[in-house]
């Protein structure tokens, strides 16, 4: 089994008073696979933050469930499938959430960046669906959508497959050594005390996903973010929230 370590953090920005729009889930799915995903409440949209904790509650019962499923039938899907079957499987809870609960569309704004990983083989899937970023061996892949994101609440009633055939922003990742997914509050790093020694978004980008410092804590996410603030006086305005996947 490859010994593989998952860190995480999720934090409230300085700029949010109430409640941190963004979740985060990691669950396992399979025998040698994990559900993780991040997620983005809208701002702009009703009680932004309902979005982001539904859809990631909605998808830790349905990694539960998937999990049963194949425990009991010793049947795996590959990750491209399960990933599919994942998103159609939100996109149909969710639009009987909706009915239940008489929700308007701008209720669920959230975005969603999902993986469906194999801990064995060190393989993933992802699917961004709106803003965000995800990180292999050191590349990072942004998705900025000039602040219009593509928020799945808008095609909960279209056809699934034409839908889901035209996402673009798919990562298939054959074998890494380190993966990371996490929100745009990445990007909003602030040093209020010496605009002169503002990192730029590639230092924050390296330091929290690319550099090993710390990795050998459990919570080495929350040291990272911890030495940001109060060495160098750099804290998030916006909410964060990072999954990394280190392979052993």
């Amino acid at each position: 089994m490859n010994n593989m370590k998952i860190y995480s953090t999720l934090t409230i920005g300085e700029f949010h008073t109430n409640n941190c729009e963004d979740f985060l889930i990691n669950e396992q799915i399979a025998t040698n696979q994990r559900l993780i995903a991040v997620l983005d409440g809208c701002t702009m949209g009703t009680e932004s933050v309902f979005a982001s904790h539904l859809y990631g509650k909605v998808l830790r019962k349905i990694a539960k469930h998937q999990f049963y499923k194949t425990f009991v039938s010793k049947d795996t899907l590959n990750l491209k499938q399960t990933l599919k079957q994942v998103i159609r499987q939100l996109i149909e809870d969710t639009k009987q959430i909706k009915n239940q609960l008489d929700l308007e569309t701008n209720e669920l704004l959230s975005t969603v960046i999902i993986g469906i990983v194999d801990i064995k083989e060190s393989k993933a899937e992802c699917l961004a669906i709106g803003d965000g970023l995800i990180c292999v061996d050191g590349i990072l892949t942004e998705y900025e959508q000039n602040d219009k994101p593509d928020y799945l609440g808008y095609h909960l009633n279209e056809d699934f497959e034409t839908w889901f055939a035209l996402q673009k922003q798919i990562v298939s990742v054959s074998k890494f050594k380190d993966l990371s997914i996490c929100t745009d509050g990445i990007f909003t790093f602030k040093n209020f005390k010496d605009r002169a020694k503002q990192k730029t978004e590639q230092d924050i980008a390296n330091y929290l996903l690319i550099d090993n410092t710390y990795t050998e804590f459990d919570n080495a996410l929350d040291r990272k973010l911890k030495t940001l603030k109060e060495q160098f006086n750099h804290l998030v305005t916006d909410d964060l929230a990072i999954i990394r996947i280190k392979a052993g």
